[in-house]
């Protein structure tokens, strides 16, 4: 037997619960002369007797009542899937991941390259190590050199310069990292160069900052998180730590449309001159 098609059950629902053609039609925007056709079609289908026909309209038998149940049920169906799809068809999340200082910056200053009307919303995965680009852990990382895999493509942004902070001066004892810690540039170079001033660790940097500007020790900070804080930059930049800054992304997913639209916005922000937090 043919399948009834859900485009005539949804013709008989509105037809049963409003109990007259003229009423259907009105909601439905189909003909009465058409509805006339549909539902006799349909009866001649089913093999049963949907409406009784009479002064008092299209009145639903007990058949007719059973299947406005069921097609009531496929409407609702219908509706929870409509509601899903346009759910799924609001802007994209773009999953970005950035170490501590510039995913902080980066949502300190959403707004000065995103807006509620992009086509994409900023999802942050803030990680000091690399997550995978090629297995789609992840969009876009921000990292501090070019990419060398072929499968992902690159943008420099800007250079990234490095200094040694605390309260004042006076400070000479320093903060490590512990452990448990990523292992950064940062971090290598206090430990190597001033390991046995090192007078307490933290495991994360805002942590170490905190600590720092409550006297204990100095910390190496990049110089755009430093304007946050209430250190003082405690000589030049440090040579060994300059970096370049790099935009990365899978070289085919960087032609879908949120994902191009977000590395546009995050490029033209991050190659400013001088970002002020």
């Amino acid at each position: 037997m043919k399948d009834i098609a859900w485009n005539d059950l949804a013709l008989f629902a509105a037809v049963a619960r409003r109990g007259t053609l003229a009423a259907a039609a009105t909601q439905t925007g189909v003909s009465q002369a058409t509805l006339s056709r549909r539902m006799t079609a349909l009866e001649a289908q089913t093999g049963r007797r949907l409406f009784c026909h009479g002064n008092a309209g299209y009145s639903p038998t007990a058949e007719g009542r059973t299947l406005l149940a069921m097609a009531e049920r496929m409407e609702a169906a219908a509706a929870e899937v409509k509601g899903w799809h346009a759910a799924s068809t609001g802007p994209a999340r773009v999953r970005i991941s950035a170490g501590t200082w510039t995913a902080i910056h980066l949502a300190q200053n959403l707004n000065a390259y995103w807006t509620d009307t992009a086509p994409w919303v900023p999802e942050f995965l803030h990680c000091n190590l690399e997550m995978d680009i090629a297995r789609r852990e992840i969009d876009i990382g921000i990292r501090n050199r070019r990419p060398e895999q072929p499968w992902l493509a690159g943008n420099r942004t800007s250079v990234t310069q490095f200094a040694i902070f605390a309260r004042d001066q006076s400070v000479s004892s320093w903060i490590g990292s512990s452990d448990d810690a990523a292992a950064t540039r940062s971090a290598t170079w206090i430990r190597t160069h001033h390991g046995a001033e090192i007078v307490t660790t933290a495991n994360d940097p805002r942590v170490a900052v905190a600590m720092a500007e409550a006297g204990i020790g100095r910390v190496v900070l990049p110089l755009f998180a430093a304007r946050n804080t209430r250190l003082q930059q405690i000589g030049d930049p440090i040579p060994d730590l300059t970096s370049e800054e790099w935009l990365v992304s899978h070289h085919e997913g960087r032609f879908e449309p949120h994902i191009r639209a977000a590395l546009d916005a995050l490029s033209a922000f991050l190659s400013q001159p001088a970002r002020t937090p």
